[in-house]
């Protein structure tokens, strides 16, 4: 599966089936993006390659949440999108569903593969979401389930 940011300066791929696949409602998230909730979609470090042109580091700024030293956020020097989160305390890596590439009806690629399974974070959630997925306090199956 490949992905970018919104100009498409930054461009990466991941392999393979995902961790977790959700719908997250986090402080950090909503900070970060301005984003009510996102579709975060989490892989093996390893998993994960980015495929601009080297060195990959002129492209990209990076920022460390203080709370959490082990979490990088990597957005585009140019259009300033986020692209990706490194956590090397769990060696994984989340991306965000909105920036893997879409077919020519413009539907996410691989849906099917990375369609978010539950609400993550609901409890500190900006709105309520009417749909048929789970709400979990923290994790999927890893937390209390809030409906």
């Amino acid at each position: 599966m490949n992905g970018s940011c919104f100009c498409g300066e930054v461009t990466y791929s991941v392999a393979g089936e995902p961790l977790l696949r959700a719908f997250c409602h986090c402080t950090n998230c909503q900070r970060l993006t301005g984003c009510p909730f996102l579709h975060t979609v989490h892989f093996p470090s390893a998993a994960f390659t980015w495929t601009h042109p080297e060195p990959h580091g002129e492209r990209l700024d990076s920022y460390v949440i203080p709370s959490k030293p082990w979490k990088t956020r990597f957005r585009c020097k140019k259009c300033g999108a986020c692209v990706m989160s490194a956590n090397s305390k769990a060696d994984k890596c989340s991306i965000w569903g909105a920036h893997l590439s879409r077919d020519d009806t413009g539907k996410i690629r691989y849906w099917d593969i990375v369609k978010p399974t539950a609400h993550i974070f609901y409890g500190t959630r900006m709105l309520d979401v009417d749909d048929d997925l789970g709400k979990w306090e923290g994790y999927e199956n890893a937390s209390t389930r809030l409906g």
